[in-house]
């Protein structure tokens, strides 16, 4: 597998957010005195002003060794140990958990982790390990059911009695029982070839009856990535503990909320679009199957759609007792991981990290280290015969990024003669008419607006014959037109980025086993822009 590679500037794709953009261009008023830039000497001070606690290290490799023995893969020695080692740093990217990972960004992220660590550990001469931290305890089913493959949307049905999105509980521990029949269409799409049925057969072993989804999600991570990336749930009552305080400072003082609105409001002040809005309360409760929030009513917390409650010293009692009971939502689960990991950077895309840039001055509430916001890598994925119909159109990537009835009407322009514009005889007919303009106001000055009327009625005439010839020669160039919208939907599907739509299986059963290491291999930092691979022989 060859690639050549185009970088796309950000700000051509009309795809990512402006607090986004702004960010990557290092604005100055969106980098507070506690965070670091993603740049070699950001990484440099992280390391040297990076606190954190030295007790907490021991619990997370136990739980981490215990995770994996429970799910029956080998870990990696390497990475462990090293990650017990006192000193090491961790750099850290979070996802849900997607069906067979969900689009193609998941790959991209898990790549940019593994290669931020390696690179920066050996230019900073420090031990640093990468790890995927495991969305399990999110609740939204509706989410991660999906999955789309050739051209067709897969989906998990639950095969529940009361419906199929009836699952509200975390997914993590949704059990994989029920994924037989579409393990059963994955197969049909995959085909027949020995390396589908190899491939197949990975999947189906991760997958099988009797795992939860975080099971099964780590064992494929795993196999894809062989062993290269740590991965940790954090649904866990020891590494919770450490987070009891958070818990019952956000049901009883609520500062969360308080921090993350002011620098909202900052943000918002400064024309940004908001990603988080904090609640009152931002922790869930959670046990067995039930995820649900927690809300405040006269003078109880109230466990909304459960029948729960309790006073205020139950609630203590129970964060103290149970704190496996309490699940951070999206404004407290990056101080989770800060906490729980001795991590430098965090490796997010657009989405993220415009919500983490609202969470600076919490964390330094809480005397927790803010990381350095890593973007991911992005990447578009054209085979060979797209890059050739776009050589032989003459049209370039970016170009397509905008309007595509503007590039199809250049397009059409370009290849149809001078005989489909009549900006010619439009200027001509100016002339004619300026002349009798003159004639006739020279007669009678107020038949002027009469003239001018008449000249747009002819113009606007003339523009319906250059409309009905532009028709007349794209049907001429049907088959081409009908390549450029194709190779638009290629990179566009539905209007999105091809990796925010696309999974990764077509991809990696046409280029092979090789297909994430070589894509390892062409991911460099610093990150510039949207990463065009383009096939070539």
């Amino acid at each position: 597998m060859k690639f050549s590679s185009q970088t796309i500037p950000f700000s051509e794709t009309n795809q990512f957010p402006k607090l986004f953009l702004d960010y990557i261009s290092r604005l100055e008023k969106l980098i507070p005195g506690n965070m670091f830039l993603p740049d070699d000497n950001g990484y440099q001070l992280a390391t040297e002003y990076f606190q954190y606690n030295e007790k907490i290290r021991k619990v997370v490799t136990t739980v981490i060794r215990e995770q994996y023995k429970s799910t029956e893969i080998p870990i990696d020695e390497n990475l462990i140990s090293r990650l017990e080692q006192p000193g090491t740093f961790t750099v850290c990217t979070g996802h849900q958990l997607c069906l067979f990972t969900g689009p193609l960004y998941f790959i991209y992220k898990i790549i940019s982790t593994i290669r931020l660590a390696q690179e920066q550990s050996e230019k900073l001469g420090k031990k640093i390990v990468p790890v995927y931290w495991m969305a399990t305890e999110d609740h939204d089913f509706e989410e991660i059911r999906s999955v789309n493959l050739f051209g067709k949307t897969l989906k998990w049905s639950l095969g529940n009695s009361s419906g199929e999105t009836e699952a509200k509980g975390p997914v993590g521990r949704l059990k994989t029982d029920s994924l037989v029949n579409i393990l059963g269409e994955l197969k049909t799409l995959l085909g027949e070839s020995d390396d589908a049925k190899r491939f197949f057969a990975t999947i189906e072993k991760a997958y099988r009856p009797g795992r939860t989804l975080a099971q099964a999600t780590r064992e494929f991570v795993h196999e894809l990535f062989q062993g290269k990336v740590l991965i940790l749930d954090g649904d866990d009552a020891r590494l919770k503990s450490f987070l009891s305080p958070v818990f019952k400072n956000d049901l009883l003082d609520h500062a969360p909320e308080k921090f993350v609105t002011a620098t909202a409001s900052i943000l918002s002040s400064e024309g940004y679009a908001i990603q988080v809005n904090p609640r009152s309360i931002n922790s869930f409760f959670m046990k067995g199957n039930l995820r649900e929030r927690i809300e405040e009513q006269d003078g109880k917390y109230i466990v909304l759609n459960s029948g729960i409650s309790f006073s205020r010293e139950e609630m203590l009692d129970e964060i103290k007792n149970h704190p496996e009971h309490f699940s951070p939502n999206v404004v407290l689960r990056p101080l989770y991981q800060q906490l729980i990991l001795p991590n430098i950077a965090y490796v997010g895309g657009p989405g993220e990290i415009s919500y983490w840039l609202e969470y600076p001055a919490l964390f330094n509430n809480f005397g927790i280290t803010f990381p350095i916001l890593q973007p991911r890598h992005f990447a578009l994925l054209l085979d060979k015969n797209s890059a050739e119909r776009l050589s032989k159109f003459q049209i370039s990537i970016a170009e397509l990024f905008g309007d595509v009835e503007e590039v199809i009407k250049s397009f059409v322009k370009k290849n149809a003669g001078d005989s489909i514009s009549l900006e010619t005889e439009k200027e001509e007919l100016k002339r004619v008419f300026d002349n009798l303009r003159k004639k006739i106001v020279s007669i009678d000055p107020s038949l002027d607006g009469a003239a001018n009327a008449e000249l747009q009625k002819q113009l606007n005439a003339i523009e319906n014959l250059e409309a009905k010839v532009m028709r007349a020669a794209k049907q001429k160039l049907e088959t081409s037109v009908t390549q450029i919208r194709k190779l638009r939907e290629k990179i566009l599907p539905g209007n999105v980025l091809q990796e925010r739509y696309e999974n990764f299986i077509p991809y990696y059963l046409k280029y092979g086993d090789s297909f994430i290491s070589e894509m390892a291999s062409g991911f460099n930092f610093p990150i510039s822009g949207l990463q065009v691979l383009s096939e070539v022989n």
